[in-house]
């Protein structure tokens, strides 16, 4: 038993580099994929210029993209649990770079429409596929690592916002999906062939003791039944709300509130607001994932939930309240997406802690599908009257909603969440002699670990 407990030790050691190496290669991908929903907003007003379809009409093409993006990641993330993320995320290259490409040529609202049907389910795939991997090979560490690579997806677009809106200023908007297109898809697909799941004992077992994890692996019918998954689901629908609609809506906002154009300085750096605060969220809303999935790795999931979604509820508010003046414009709109970019760490941690991580890809994108709930309102915000006084209503709700939601954390979710890992105890085994836990990602076959 001890040779057998010492070969695992080592296998376990020796891994501690591979795995990192993975979780960079998902961030990759995530950074790849982030244009297609963080870069929408600068397209919408040439779109419109060009053919007249109305703000109304071109923005169902991002709620199309949200909706196709997380409802079929069930489903998508139950393939790439069973076939492994090298095939899948490959497959999703081909199709985050046709959506961009067929963009440019969409000379219809069908056309625009099915791009981005095409662009959100290969989205999905590259977003469960990385999250599901960080979340299996690092059980010691799932609030960071999922943190780190959710920032790829927050942040990702930062770095391309200048560019994309050169290419639509110099060469039309046609161009930007073209090249941008092209070149993000080739990078996620070469990137992929890198990627694997984690064999049995490539994975510690966790430590730490702010985050107790359930021994068992639940898959989807079980999950479905679960009090504990519904009150996650509930939050995570009300704080996506609000940081859904200020994403999609920021640019409009802005013009109607004649802010958009005029300059703002902060550190040294001097760019129009509108164009700031598109940097500056991007930057905000990679910066917080690692953040906040660091913190609860510390101080437990619900914790940080709680202090999270409080700040979402003051930022959203002071935005409401100060967007008429640029420098509070910018400042604020970073503080909104600081405080509600962490939904996308702390649910996919909180949801392996609670169901295990051999079903972690179906069972997060799952929970993901909340998201898709919350940008069914999106298109509703664009049927109000043009105006600053006419998004008072919507801010106020959305600042209630993330209220409620940490509340929920500490009242409703903390509880339910002790009440389903004392049952686990019950009926768990002791852990494997030796001191070392083979799998926390189940004993299934991994079809991509060489």
């Amino acid at each position: 038993m001890t040779t057998i407990s010492s070969a695992a030790d080592i296998r376990l050691i020796a891994s501690g580099g591979s795995r990192w190496w993975q979780l960079v290669f998902g961030i990759v991908c995530m950074v790849m994929v982030a244009n297609l929903q963080l870069g929408w907003t600068p397209f919408v007003d040439p779109i419109d210029q060009k053919y007249h379809w109305g703000r109304y009409a071109i923005q169902w093409a991002f709620t199309i993209f949200v909706l196709t993006q997380t409802w079929l990641l069930p489903f998508s993330g139950y393939l790439v649990d069973r076939l492994g993320p090298r095939m899948m995320i490959s497959a999703a290259g081909i199709l985050v770079g046709a959506a961009w490409v067929l963009n440019s040529q969409a000379n219809s609202l069908v056309l625009l429409y099915l791009a981005a049907m095409i662009g959100g389910l290969g989205v999905g795939i590259v977003y469960g596929g990385a999250i599901g991997s960080a979340l299996k090979w690092f059980p010691d560490r799932r609030g960071l690592a999922a943190g780190l690579t959710a920032s790829g997806y927050g942040a990702g677009s930062a770095l391309t916002v200048l560019p994309i809106q050169g290419m639509i200023q110099t060469q039309g908007y046609e161009a930007a999906f073209l090249w941008f297109g092209l070149g993000q898809g080739l990078v996620v697909l070469l990137v992929a062939q890198l990627l694997r799941a984690p064999a049995p004992v490539e994975v510690p077992m966790p430590v730490a003791a702010a985050v107790p994890q359930s021994r068992r692996d639940r898959a989807l019918p079980e999950l479905a039944k679960s009090p504990p998954f519904w009150v996650m689901y509930a939050m995570f629908v009300m704080v996506g709300v609000g940081g859904l609609m200020a994403q999609a809506q920021l640019g409009p906002m802005a013009k109607d509130f004649h802010t958009d154009t005029v300059p703002v300085t902060i550190l040294w750096v001097t760019l129009p607001a509108l164009t700031f605060a598109l940097a500056l969220d991007r930057g905000m809303n990679g910066l917080t994932r690692p953040i906040f999935g660091w913190i609860s790795d510390r101080i437990g999931r619900e914790n940080t939930m709680f202090a999270a979604f409080l700040l979402e509820a003051l930022a959203v508010y002071g935005l409401l309240s100060f967007a008429h003046d640029p420098l509070l414009f910018v400042i604020l709109s970073g503080l909104v997406f600081f405080a509600w970019g962490e939904i996308y760490v702390l649910f996919p941690a909180m949801c392996a802690d609670l169901y295990g991580t051999r079903y972690a890809t179906a069972n997060y994108g799952l929970l993901y599908t909340a998201k898709g709930m919350a940008a069914l309102v999106i298109p509703l915000a664009n049927l109000l009257p043009a105006g600053p006084g006419s998004w008072k209503i919507v801010f106020m709700i959305a600042a209630v909603l993330d209220l409620l939601a940490a509340l929920l954390a500490l009242a409703a979710l903390k509880p339910l969440r002790k009440r389903l890992l004392a049952s686990d105890q019950q009926v768990s085994r002791p852990p494997e002699a030796g001191g070392v836990r083979l799998s926390l990602a189940g004993e299934a076959h991994d079809p991509d670990h060489d």
